[in-house]
């Protein structure tokens, strides 16, 4: 089992010191603050919602930074022509060939199994326009897998994006779906008209839940052991 995957921007030694800094320095010059701490786990899946901008990337960038998160993402292997392949590799993209392999979860879960450590970030939502259901890609790598679903977010309303619950697979996804959308429910995007609730196609409203049902979040201790401090004040005013 290999110990890593190639370098990136998150990993590349000094360099992702100064963008760490730089990325702090830009967060609180915006009013924004980090919220939460990595799991204290070599592997998982990372999903971060609500997608409803462009804006997301760049927020998700500094907070990757800020928490020093060590992330990958997949991406479909036409990005990666000519002169772009080097660079997509840098900023994390992990080259998704589909005419090879036509099962994107089954890919996956095998690149997990052949790795120690790895966080692959995965978008439930898809696209950011606003969508009627998540995919479930997500929830199938990380059972497939055997790895947990660290919950991240960009909330627009606190200016605040970070870190939230872990959730284990149980295998139901109806009831696991119930404790997502929990969590979810009141981050506002930045287009709060196009903000996705937590559902998924088939399973009605990720089955809303009952006040009496209970919710399957894990929490796993941080890596550091104490949340990172945060910048800035609350603010409900939009950016």
């Amino acid at each position: 089992m290999k110990k890593r995957l190639h370098y990136t921007i998150f990993n590349t030694p000094v360099v992702k010191h100064i963008f760490r800094g730089l990325s702090l320095l830009l967060m609180k010059a915006l009013g924004w603050r980090t919220e939460g701490a990595l799991p204290d786990i070599p592997r998982y899946v990372l999903i971060v919602a609500p997608h409803t901008s462009n804006w997301d990337l760049l927020f998700g960038a500094v907070t990757a930074f800020a928490l020093r998160l060590d992330v990958y993402f997949m991406a479909k292997h036409q990005l990666f022509r000519f002169p772009f392949g080097p660079l997509m590799r840098w900023i994390g993209a992990l080259r998704i060939d589909r005419r090879v392999h036509a099962d994107t979860v089954k890919h996956a879960v095998e690149t997990f199994r052949e790795h120690e450590r790895l966080v692959i970030a995965v978008p439930p939502e898809g696209t950011r326009a606003r969508v009627k259901h998540w995919k479930t890609g997500f929830y199938y790598i990380a059972a497939g897998a055997g790895v947990p679903v660290v919950m991240a977010f960009i909330d627009y309303g606190r200016k605040t994006a970070g870190v939230g619950p872990v959730l284990v697979p149980s295998g139901d996804i109806d009831a696991d779906m119930r404790s997502v959308r929990k969590f979810y429910d009141g981050i506002a995007g930045r287009y709060r008209d196009k903000t996705s609730a937590a559902a998924l196609a088939g399973h009605g409203e990720a089955g809303r839940e009952p006040a009496s049902s209970s919710h399957a979040f894990t929490m796993i201790p941080s890596r550091t052991g104490r949340r990172l401090r945060g910048f800035g004040r609350k603010r409900r005013r939009r950016m």
